[in-house]
């Protein structure tokens, strides 16, 4: 397969694509323009599109059968402050995602690609939010997978440029938001009520004396706190607080927020103060097949080699993409880590990277779809 001259071929219309991306970002659950885009080429490209009424995914399918392999992109921005101004901002690299999967669409449409089975393209909205694959789940798109296969760009720290990794061991994360809810007292009679603020400092104590298993990644922080009003001489008795738990595996995610959860307990029943605890957001620990892997692995060598492979990269930030794999078990997956120059870093509002590793990205995809239908696709007898 000759893919680096079609895909040279396929550059501007590539390009094009990104560019467009890259100057319409929306955000969360907003994403009503980027899916009629994705909507239209996949259309353009006979494929058969299905949307949502509830919500701003779309879903892209080539051929029919059985045995069905699926490319899954987020196409959510970030809101964020960029040169002093908040807007919605792709600095996490989803525009490069879509472009990516619509991309491995083109060269395939291109090299007159039928597949032994089902392709599907998965549009993700709400990536950011933690919330868009379970809802995906919720409408059913993967209930027919088999291989699933999904990519990230990595910071430069993590991938340099020209080369990739056949998966991305991603953390879990659950964002707590947190209430004390005591009464105020006087200044001058503080045994009359509760301190909100030195319990939230005892919070931070506890949660700071928190042990799991070393060998295991794992953090638990206050990332806010808030209390009292413009009366310095009233001891407040009513706090809000948010927590972030991380952790690199789901078991100890589970036992981290356990802990949280008793230590809340503790301490309001020590201090005869309720504390209440939201639940946020929260996203799943890579669950990694081996079988993908390995097929990523095979694609990646074919298109740039050998020596440009890297083991599976480590790391704790968070990704809803292995909501998938762990509430579809059986489903194999894995994210391919393209190295691509990108500085200064992730959700940088100024964040950049090298947009011709979307080239070898697309041909890396590509090889891992006709990789895995080869192997297990269905045959034609006719």
């Amino acid at each position: 397969m000759d893919l680096e001259k079609r895909l040279q071929q396929l550059r501007p219309k590539i390009f094009e694509i990104f560019d467009w991306l890259h100057t319409h970002p929306e955000v969360s659950w907003s994403e009503v323009e980027t899916t009629s885009y994705i909507t239209g080429i996949l259309k353009e490209n006979q494929c058969d599109v299905s949307t949502f009424l509830d919500c701003t995914g779309v879903v892209g399918k080539m051929g029919q059968g059985n045995f069905t392999v699926a490319l899954r992109s987020d196409i959510d921005a970030l809101w964020q402050e960029v040169d002093g101004h908040f807007q919605a901002n792709h600095s996490c690299g989803h525009d490069a995602h879509m472009t990516l999967a619509l991309g491995v669409l083109l060269l395939l449409k291109d090299l007159s690609y039928h597949p032994p089975g089902t392709l599907k393209f998965i549009f993700q909205p709400a990536e950011e939010k933690g919330t868009g694959a379970l809802k995906m789940i919720e409408e059913n798109v993967l209930d027919d997978v088999d291989f699933l296969y999904g990519v990230h760009l990595r910071p430069v720290e993590e991938v340099v440029d020209g080369k990739a990794a056949p998966a991305i061991l991603h953390g879990a994360a659950q964002f707590i938001k947190g209430e004390i809810v005591g009464v105020d007292a006087h200044g001058a009679r503080p045994h009359q009520g509760q301190n909100a603020i030195e319990i939230g400092a005892s919070f931070v104590h506890m949660l700071n004396a928190i042990h799991l298993d070393p060998s295991i990644p794992h953090s638990v922080k206050m990332t806010q706190f808030s209390a009292g009003g413009d009366s310095g001489n009233i001891i407040p008795g009513r706090a809000r607080f948010s927590l972030d738990l991380r952790a690199q595996t789901n078991e100890a995610m589970e036992l981290l927020t356990l802990r949280v959860k008793k230590i809340a307990e503790a301490l309001a029943a020590t201090n005869d103060v309720e504390i209440h605890l939201d639940m946020g957001a929260n996203v799943a620990a890579a669950i990694v097949n081996p079988e993908a892997q390995s097929l990523m692995e095979q694609a990646i060598e074919d298109s740039i080699g050998t020596q440009n492979i890297v083991p599976p990269v480590v790391t704790t930030g968070g990704e809803d993409f292995h909501f998938y794999t762990l509430k579809k078990p059986n489903v194999k997956a894995t994210m391919l880590g393209l190295g691509c120059d990108l500085r200064p870093g992730l959700h940088h509002p100024n964040m950049t990277f090298n947009k011709e590793a979307l080239l070898k990205g697309i041909e890396i995809l590509t090889k891992v779809i006709i990789f895995t239908f080869n192997k297990y696709g269905e045959v034609d007898d006719k």
